[in-house]
């Protein structure tokens, strides 16, 4: 059983920076698609962001320039640099995986329930 599990997550002005990792628990298959996702309490979750087995990055257009996805297959860990945070950045993000590309994934996937999927860690940016 693959496991996802989310750090870093925490209370930070705007303007902050913070980094998130999901470390998994095994391997996944390399031609997984690697992602974060977020989602505010009564609302869609979202995809932020997707690294994929190449190294290729897509990111959502709210994030661009500001957030920075990356991955160290050697040590199992996803990773989200997160700076000039602002308030709407508010949410529980998640990391995940799935075998889908990342543009698809990341543009459809917060619908979804299969793939692998950590538990979440709470980011609130305050004004």
């Amino acid at each position: 059983q693959v496991q996802l599990v989310e750090s870093g997550g925490g209370s930070v002005q705007a303007g902050g920076s913070l980094t998130l990792s999901c470390v998994v628990s095994r391997s996944i298959d390399s031609r997984y698609c690697m992602a974060w996702f977020r989602q505010v309490s009564g609302k869609e979750r979202e995809g932020v962001a997707a690294v994929d087995h190449d190294g290729s990055t897509t990111y959502a257009d709210s994030v661009k320039g500001r957030f920075s996805i990356s991955k160290d297959n050697a040590k199992n860990t996803l990773y989200l640099q997160m700076n000039n945070l602002k308030p709407e950045d508010t949410a529980m993000y998640y990391c995940a995986a799935d075998p889908s590309t990342c543009v698809v994934f990341l543009q459809y996937g917060g619908a979804w329930t299969r793939g692998y999927w950590g538990q979440g860690t709470q980011v609130t940016v305050s004004s």
